[in-house]
C-alpha cells in the first residue's frame, strides 16, 4: 500500500502543469457525476395526486398531507399535487373517505346525510345547489375547460302567479386559460344544462368565459327573424352553404382551387298570411229541398124562380122541382216545390314565415386550363409565361348549365341565364406565383434539414472537440530525453547525473522508471543513435 502511494506521489510529481489541471478537472467532473446519480437514485418518484384543483381544495389536501407528515410537491400554479408513487391509491382513498376534494361545488352529495325538520326552501335550495354542482363537474370534463360554474334560476312556486311571463335562466362561467371553445362546445354546454333544468330553454342560457367573452350570443336562434343581425346571418348561412355547394362541385370537375363562386340570395324577411276564397258554380250541390201542395173544391147551388106575376104569389100552386135547380162545381190543385242549391267554396289559408329564399344569383370565376405547372411541381425550371387553354364556349355552357341545376334555378320565358349565374373564364394568379412559392418551399425545407441534421450531430461534434483538445494539451508537454550513458555509469556517477543526487539509485529503480517512462528511454535511444560517434 505504501508503494502504491509513494508511487502516485511520484506520478504527480512527473506530470506538468496542465496535466495536472486536465487530472483535476476529470476528477472533479466524475465525482460530481457520481454524487448527482447517487441523490438522483434517492430521490423519490412523485406522480400526480390530483390535478385543476381550486384554492380551497388545494389547501386541504395539503393540510391534510402536512398533518401526515408525507413528502409532497405543489406543481401548475398551486393546482396539482404530487406525492410518492408508492402512497397514491393510498392517499386517493382516505382523501375521497373524507370528502376531499369537492370538486367545483357540492353534488348530490348534500343528500347523502339525513337531516330532519328542514323546510321546504331549504330542500328545494339544496337541490338547486346540488343540480349546479353536478353540471359543473360535467363541464370541466369538456377538453379545453378548466373549471366552471353554473347559476340556475328558477321563478318561486307560488298559489298565484302574478306574471305568468316568468321562466328559468342559467349562466354559465367556464375557465378556457388562454384558448377559445369552439361553437360545437358551447353548444354542448347550452343544451346540457337546458335538459338539466325542467322549462329551461338554450337560448336562455348564456355562457361566459374568463376573459369576458359571451360565447352564446352567436348560438342564439330568432324563430321570427325580427332583427337585422339575425336576418344578415342567416342569409350569409345560406350563401356560404350554397357557394361551398358549387366550389366542391366544380373542384372535382376543373381542379381544386380553379372556381370561385359567390352567390347571393334574396331572403323574405316578413310574416305574412293570405286567406284565399274560390267558389265554383258549375260544382253546385243541392243543400235542400221543399215541397208543398193544395187542392180545393167548391160546389155552388142557384135557385130557380117561377112565371113572374100572378102565379107566383099563389100559394095553391106547386113549388118547383130542386132538381131542376142549377149547380156550379169549382175545383183547384196547387204544387209549391222549394230547392236550395250549395256552390263549391274552397277556403285556402297560406302562412309564410320569414326566411323563404325569393331569389337566387351566381358569380363564378373559372381558371384557365394550366399547362405547365405540373413541370415547375416536378422540379423543373419555371416557366416565365405559363401557357392557358381556354374552354370553348359549349364547355363553358354545360358548366353554367350545372350550376344553374345544382342552384335549382329555371329560368322564364324571355329571361337569360347569364342574369342568373354568370360564369366568366379568367387566368388566376396562382399559377404566377407558384415558382416563387416552391421556392421558398425548397428554402425552408432546406433550412430544415440543415437544423435537424446539426441537432443530431451537434453533439458527436462536441465530443470529438473536447479529445482534440485534451490530445493538444498532451501533446504541448514535451518529453524530457534522458541520456543513454546513464544506463552504464556507476551508482556515483548516476546519482549525479540524475535529479535529487541519484541518492539510493538501484537497477530495480531504473527498471521502475523505464516501465513507467518507456517513451523517455526511446527518445534518449533515438538521440544515441542520431548522434555521430566521437573520433578519438
Amino acid at each position: 500500500m505504501n508503494n502504491f502511494a509513494k508511487s502516485l506521489v511520484a506520478l504527480w510529481r512527473e506530470l506538468g502543469l496542465n496535466q495536472r489541471v486536465s487530472l483535476i478537472v476529470a476528477a472533479v467532473a466524475v465525482i460530481g457525476g457520481l454524487i448527482g446519480v447517487v441523490l438522483w437514485s434517492q430521490r423519490p418518484d412523485y406522480q400526480l395526486l390530483y390535478a385543476r384543483m381550486n384554492e380551497k381544495d388545494a389547501a386541504a389536501v395539503i393540510s391534510h398531507l402536512q398533518t401526515l407528515n408525507i413528502k409532497h410537491q405543489v406543481t401548475s400554479g398551486g393546482s396539482a399535487v404530487m406525492v410518492p408513487s408508492d402512497q397514491v391509491y393510498k392517499l386517493r382513498m382516505d382523501l375521497a373517505a373524507k370528502g376531499l376534494p369537492t370538486g367545483d361545488g357540492v353534488g348530490f352529495e348534500i343528500f347523502d346525510k339525513g337531516q330532519f325538520g328542514l323546510s321546504d326552501f331549504v330542500q328545494r335550495t339544496n337541490y338547486l345547489r346540488a343540480i349546479q354542482g353536478e353540471l359543473a363537474r360535467t363541464i370541466t370534463q369538456l377538453q379545453g375547460v378548466r373549471a366552471a360554474r353554473v347559476m340556475i334560476v328558477q321563478p318561486e312556486n307560488r298559489l298565484l302567479l302574478t306574471e305568468q311571463g316568468v321562466k328559468p335562466s342559467a349562466s354559465v362561467f367556464v375557465d378556457v386559460g388562454g384558448t377559445r371553445l369552439e361553437s360545437e362546445q358551447v353548444n354542448a354546454i347550452r343544451n346540457l344544462v337546458a335538459n338539466a333544468v325542467q322549462g329551461l330553454l338554450p337560448d336562455a342560457v348564456a355562457v361566459v368565459d374568463n376573459r369576458g367573452h359571451v360565447l352564446s350570443d352567436e348560438l342564439k336562434q330568432d324563430p321570427a327573424l325580427g332583427t337585422a343581425s339575425s336576418q344578415m346571418k342567416y342569409r350569409q348561412q345560406v350563401e356560404d352553404y350554397l357557394s361551398r355547394k358549387i366550389e366542391t362541385m366544380l373542384a372535382q370537375v376543373i381542379g381544386p382551387g380553379n372556381a370561385v363562386v359567390r352567390v347571393s340570395a334574396e331572403i323574405e324577411t316578413e310574416a305574412t298570411t293570405s286567406t284565399q276564397e274560390k267558389y265554383d258554380p258549375e260544382g253546385q250541390v243541392v243543400r235542400s229541398q221543399t215541397i208543398s201542395e193544395d187542392i180545393s173544391n167548391a160546389t155552388e147551388q142557384r135557385s130557380g124562380g117561377g112565371p113572374a106575376g100572378v102565379a107566383a104569389n099563389n100559394p095553391d100552386k106547386a113549388a118547383p122541382d130542386a132538381s131542376a135547380r142549377p149547380t156550379s162545381l169549382t175545383e183547384q190543385n196547387r204544387k209549391n216545390r222549394t230547392t236550395t242549391y250549395e256552390i263549391n267554396r274552397t277556403t285556402t289559408n297560406v302562412i309564410r314565415n320569414p326566411g323563404t329564399v325569393r331569389n337566387l344569383s351566381a358569380a363564378v370565376f373559372i381558371a384557365q386550363r394550366p399547362a405547365a405547372v405540373a413541370a415547375v411541381v416536378a422540379g423543373a425550371a419555371p416557366v416565365a409565361e405559363p401557357v392557358a387553354v381556354k374552354r370553348t364556349a359549349e364547355e363553358l355552357n354545360s358548366l353554367r348549365q350545372i350550376v344553374l341545376n345544382a342552384l335549382g334555378l329555371k329560368p322564364v320565358a324571355g329571361q337569360s341565364l347569364d342574369s342568373l349565374v354568370s360564369l366568366q373564364e379568367v387566368p388566376f394568379q396562382v399559377a404566377e406565383r407558384l415558382p416563387a412559392q416552391l421556392e421558398a418551399l425548397r428554402t425552408e425545407n432546406r433550412w430544415m434539414g440543415w437544423f435537424e441534421a446539426s441537432s443530431r450531430w451537434g453533439a458527436v461534434v462536441i465530443a470529438v472537440g473536447v479529445f482534440f483538445f485534451f490530445f493538444r494539451l498532451l501533446s504541448k508537454q514535451k518529453v524530457e530525453p534522458v541520456p543513454v550513458e546513464v544506463l552504464s555509469m556507476p551508482p556515483d556517477a548516476l546519482g549525479r547525473a540524475l535529479p535529487n543526487g541519484g541518492a539510493g539509485i538501484t537497477p530495480e529503480m531504473l527498471n521502475q522508471l523505464i516501465r513507467h517512462k518507456p517513451a523517455n528511454i526511446g527518445a534518449a535511444l533515438r538521440d544515441w543513435v542520431a548522434t555521430p560517434a566521437n573520433k578519438n
